[in-house]
């Protein structure tokens, strides 16, 4: 028809909040925007809160290229992949090869759906695999080293499946939004009684409440405490955009080669004191710290 090449949505008539350059039918695919392009309250919140990270990892990504050619990143609890499309729009899909996004997710209907819209968009440096974060350490999918680790809202354990991930991949970046932290409770519920009597400071986990409470916190400060016992400068700082969420804590590790006996030290007394040394495993130091 005369008018038909009128339908189609002009970039200009995009909500402001859209960033130039930005794929259209990638975020109508990720339900970012409407069928007709616009932003509703819940994408609008949805696409501040990947904007903010990608604010973050962005000069992350910079760094990594001012030392070599090519860039990985490994995103762990992909989910359906909502921050590595993001990433490979606005900045990977300009690198050509030897710039890969790789997706780890449990779920396959998620890792297919996200694989069929990567081939769709023409994203061929994303690959989505059907693994758990520890998996993904062994998987001979997945290259010897990797540059960045992501790990967003990935539960429980798998927050520091995705440190030891990165670890053992020698990543130079990792940024994690922690989740869910259950273990380090339990084995602080497990021996409150007979704790309770050694120090005064038990009373900080004493009532059910505060033990979830103060084990989630205490979970990040020795993930903390681990990196940079493995020679890693490490920030901590509240999402902005995420104030809905008691899951807003972002942690920005990045390897410097620093002094590691005290961070190591430091990490031994506090689960000493705590009486969580049977976790050592989990939160293991380095052979010798120097």
């Amino acid at each position: 028809m005369k008018h038909a090449k009128h339908t189609k949505q002009s970039p200009a008539a995009l909500p402001e909040e859209v960033r130039p350059g930005q794929s259209v039918e990638l975020l109508k695919e990720l339900h970012i925007l409407t069928r007709d392009g616009k932003l509703n309250q819940d994408s609008r919140r949805k696409l501040k809160q990947v904007y903010h990270l990608y604010n973050f990892i962005e000069p992350l990504l910079k760094d990594v290229l001012e030392e070599k050619q090519g860039l990985s990143l490994v995103d762990h609890g992909a989910g359906k992949s909502y921050l590595g499309f993001i990433l490979y729009d606005l900045f990977f899909k300009g690198l050509g090869e030897g710039a890969h996004i790789y997706g780890i997710e449990t779920r396959e209907e998620l890792v297919a759906r996200s694989t069929e819209l990567a081939a769709r968009l023409g994203f061929t440096g994303m690959s989505f695999l059907p693994l758990s974060v520890a998996e993904s350490t062994s998987s001979d999918k997945l290259p010897p080293t990797i540059d960045i680790v992501t790990a967003l809202h990935a539960c429980n354990t798998a927050t520091d499946d995705a440190i030891d991930f990165a670890l053992k991949k020698q990543a130079r970046h990792m940024v994690l939004v922690p989740c869910c932290q259950a273990e380090v409770a339990s084995v602080l519920r497990k021996n409150k009684g007979k704790d309770l009597g050694r120090s005064a400071l038990t009373e900080i986990w004493r009532h059910p409440i505060h033990t979830r409470e103060f084990g989630s916190q205490i979970t990040n400060v020795l993930r903390c405490l681990q990196l940079e016992a493995h020679g890693y400068q490490v920030t901590v700082t509240e999402l902005v955009g995420w104030e809905h969420s008691m899951k807003n804590e972002l942690i920005v590790a990045t390897y410097k080669n620093l002094p590691r006996r005290r961070p190591s030290e430091r990490l031994r007394e506090v689960m000493a004191e705590l009486g969580l040394d049977e976790m050592q495993q989990r939160f293991y130091t380095p052979v010798t710290a120097d």
